[in-house]
């Protein structure tokens, strides 16, 4: 990555990435190929990655806070529990095999677009939340295990939590949005932190990404959730068909 015209590239993607993750999900499935075809190997790309999303997560979560959107104490109970099985998910992703990696992620990529197709639709009519109770506790014990996928790899979390957080707790879009960034940002902390201990963190790279997540994450947590949200969709799904296929028949 020696190349003057991958770091605006980088700052570029990072904006789409940070816009998109913070109104619906899936956009590592965007910068995560993006860094395995600029040259990095799959498990450095997974691990540079989560420090553009830490930034951006941080980023969007003071955006929704500054328009008074906040789940607090909720959304740390759930952080906690998914905090915990990030620590397992990550320590699986630094060992995996590249190429068996590339495979995983075109697979997540494929199943991601057939649940935006196919999967059941989001509105945002209000509904009276349920976050206590056996509710509170159901989404721990399911908070932790995405944990785990998320410390592994993380790639279209973001719209399974919505789905979680609409349907299961009766949150609006918007505060699902805020509740799942903050959760996001509680665990990828001690993702990034076994990535680093294993080497396996590209930090001039990471911190490029970064800016142009961050970035997207700050204008898009103080838009309304509605806007522009079928062309986020209809967008993820032609690139990330694209992606996987690059990545399945091309690794």
């Amino acid at each position: 990555m020696q190349e003057w015209y991958h770091y605006p590239l980088l700052i570029l993607v990072g904006f789409v990435v940070g816009f998109i993750n913070t109104l619906a999900g899936g956009g590592s499935l965007l910068s995560l190929p993006v860094l395995i075809f600029l040259g990095l190997p799959p498990s450095v790309a997974n691990g540079t990655n989560r420090v553009a999303i830490i930034i951006q997560t941080a980023m969007a979560t003071a955006g929704f806070k500054s328009k008074g959107v906040s789940t607090f104490p909720f959304n740390i109970y759930l952080g906690i529990a998914a905090f915990l099985g990030s620590i397992i998910g990550a320590y699986i992703a630094v060992d995996i095999p590249a190429e068996l990696f590339n495979r995983i992620l075109a697979i997540v990529m494929i199943s991601v677009v057939l649940i935006i197709i196919f999967g059941p639709k989001l509105n945002n009519q209000h509904q009276n939340e349920r976050l206590t109770g056996k509710y509170l506790w159901v989404g721990i014990v399911v908070f932790f295990f995405f944990g785990i996928y998320g410390g592994f790899i993380n790639a279209g979390l973001g719209f399974l939590m919505l789905l979680f957080l609409h349907y299961v707790n009766h949150m609006t879009l918007v505060r699902a949005n805020a509740t799942k960034v903050a959760i996001v940002f509680i665990y990828m902390l001690s993702a990034l932190a076994v990535f680093v201990l294993n080497d396996k963190v590209n930090w001039k790279i990471g911190l490029i990404l970064a800016v142009g997540n961050g970035t997207g994450a700050w204008v898009a947590s103080r838009f309304s959730v509605r806007k522009g949200d079928g062309f986020i969709k209809t967008f993820l799904v032609v690139v990330v068909v694209a992606m996987a296929v690059r990545l399945w028949f091309f690794v």
